[in-house]
Formats: structure tokens, C-alpha cells, sequence
């Protein structure tokens, strides 16, 4: 294979992290010929509603799992945290990123010093609200779909008081400077994958030519949260959160689970020794165990 198609979402930011694999795979592999296929994703398309109204995060990659299956494309490029838990057989993960900033940030509108709280934060993220409102108690939200720019327009022009983003977003399209304040993974627990990105194929085909993008570390993180999330059925409209570190041959992983009955909810963290079959193992463990220990007698934090 000398020509190499890789999918990707038209958004600018999904288009900047497609050229950043391409760019990776020419400085490895000059001989490799590269092309980038664009499309507009049903999530993409239907913005008036919550993902979880409309079919959940498999919306914004069900074309691009149909141009791999027809061979229009050899490669997708995606956000983590947009990809569904479970993913074809035929269509596995090939590869994870090395991570940027994984952390959650507030964005204000330009000129603006602080949050207004006579108008809404714009969020669809429950996970995001609950944790938010633990530090600003009255704030009141409003539901904000769109790519980065989209959302960053509707907030300059006055219809939010603030956006919850992630940071990860905002510097990869060089907008670093509208970020008004970092949560720390304490503070706010990110969405599983954050700051991610997962290249995805086909089942069967040789894709050793990714070898050095492969992230070791991304990769056990990638796992481990992906697997807390797994365990407790974690979707798009789900608040569940995690967040691994690896320092010194270990993996640090937090998790929040939600139970969705009281509304309740539960922080946590295990951690256990750095290899693949051990992050999974970890991220499955402390699912079940926060569960167990909220059924118990577990409260909000």
C-alpha cells in the first residue's frame, strides 16, 4: 500500500488532527502518498437536539466507519472521547495518540473578567454541570452544540456567560489564549480519552508504518479509562468521568460514577502496576467498586 486515505470529520479542529497523523506518517514515511477525505457527520448535522435525543456518539463516526468498511478511506482519525465504547470488530482502534492537556477549561467572553451568572453557562456535558456546580453553585446551564468556533461565536455574541471546554480543542487550533482558567482533574474528572486521538482500521491489514505514533502511555490511559467507563455502560449522556496517570511504572486512575436513579454521585481512584492487561483490569475494578460502595451507603461528594 503506497497511498494511504485517511477520514476525517470537516470540522477545523478534526481536520487539524488528521494533518497532525499525516504529518507523522511523512516525517516516518516518505515514501507513503497521503490523502484526506473529509465528511460531514450526522452529529455534525443535527445540532438542534442533546446527543443522547439523537443516537449518542456513534453519530460522529457512522460515516466514517463507512468509508473504512467501503474502502474509500484506509484510516479515521478521531477525538477519543467523541467514540463509542464499543467498536466493531472489523473497525478496531490501531493505534493511540500521545496525550495533550487532558483537563477541562473555562472560557469567558472576550473582554469579559469573570463569570456573569445572570446568564447561562453554556454545557451539554452532564458530567461537566455536576462537577461545575460543586464549585459555582449558582450556575444555571444551557445546552451548546457545534464545533469549537461555533460555540466560541455564540458566546462572544452574548448567549452564554461562559463555555466549558476542553483544553486539548483550544490548543490544537491555536486559541490557547481565550482560556480563562484550568480544572484540575480533581476539580473536574474529563471525559474518559480526553485529549486523545484514536486512529482507527480495518481488521486483518498491516499498519506498522503507525508504530512510532503509538503512544505507550496514551495507550494505557486510553484503556484503563475506556474500560471504567465500559463497566458501567458509560454513554454519551452519562456523567461517568476518568482520568489515568502513569508516573514511576504505575497507573493512577480516577473515576466519578453517577448513579442515575438518586442522581447521586461518587468519586474514586485505584491504581495499579503499568501494563496493558493491568489498566484494563483497573479501570473494570474501580467501576465495580465505586458502584458497590454508592449502593452501600455512598453519597454526593
Amino acid at each position: 500500500m503506497n497511498k494511504i486515505c485517511i477520514g476525517s470529520r470537516e470540522s477545523r479542529l478534526a481536520v487539524i488532527q488528521s494533518e497532525m497523523v499525516m504529518d507523522h506518517i511523512r516525517a516516518h514515511h516518505p515514501e507513503l502518498e497521503l490523502e484526506l477525505l473529509t465528511m460531514k457527520t450526522t452529529g455534525d448535522i443535527i445540532l438542534d437536539r442533546s446527543l443522547d435525543q439523537v443516537g449518542g456518539k456513534g453519530l460522529f463516526v457512522k460515516e466514517l466507519d463507512r468509508a473504512l468498511m467501503d474502502r474509500r478511506s484506509d484510516l479515521s482519525v478521531h477525538s477519543l472521547k467523541d467514540m463509542p465504547m464499543e467498536v466493531p470488530e472489523a473497525l478496531p482502534i490501531v493505534a493511540f495518540s500521545k496525550r495533550e492537556d487532558p483537563r477541562d477549561v473555562l472560557v469567558l467572553p472576550e473582554g469579559a473578567a469573570e463569570i456573569d451568572f445572570e446568564k447561562p453557562v453554556g454545557c451539554s456535558s452532564l458530567r461537566r454541570m455536576i462537577q461545575f456546580q460543586k464549585l459555582y453553585p449558582q450556575a444555571q446551564f444551557k445546552g451548546v452544540r457545534g464545533n469549537v468556533l461555533t460555540r466560541l461565536k455564540k458566546l462572544d455574541s452574548g448567549e452564554y456567560s461562559a463555555l466549558i471546554l476542553a483544553a486539548a480543542g483550544l490548543k490544537r487550533l491555536g486559541l490557547e489564549g481565550r482560556i480563562c482558567r484550568y480544572f484540575t482533574p480533581e476539580e473536574m474528572i474529563p471525559a474518559a480519552g480526553q485529549g486523545i486521538l484514536a486512529v482507527q482500521g480495518r481488521a486483518g491489514e498491516d499498519y506498522s508504518y503507525l508504530d512510532t505514533f503509538r503512544d505507550q502511555e496514551g495507550t494505557l490511559c486510553a484503556l484503563s479509562e475506556r474500560a471504567f467507563v465500559r463497566e458501567l455502560n458509560g454513554g454519551c449522556s452519562s456523567p461517568v468521568a476518568a482520568h489515568a496517570e502513569v508516573e514511576d511504572g504505575e497507573i493512577r486512575l480516577s473515576g466519578l460514577y453517577f448513579d442515575e436513579e438518586s442522581r447521586g454521585w461518587l468519586k474514586g481512584e485505584a491504581r495499579a502496576s503499568a501494563s496493558e492487561e493491568e489498566a484494563e483490569k483497573l479501570g473494570a475494578e474501580l467501576a465495580r467498586r465505586l458502584r458497590a460502595e454508592y449502593q452501600a451507603g455512598g453519597r454526593t461528594e
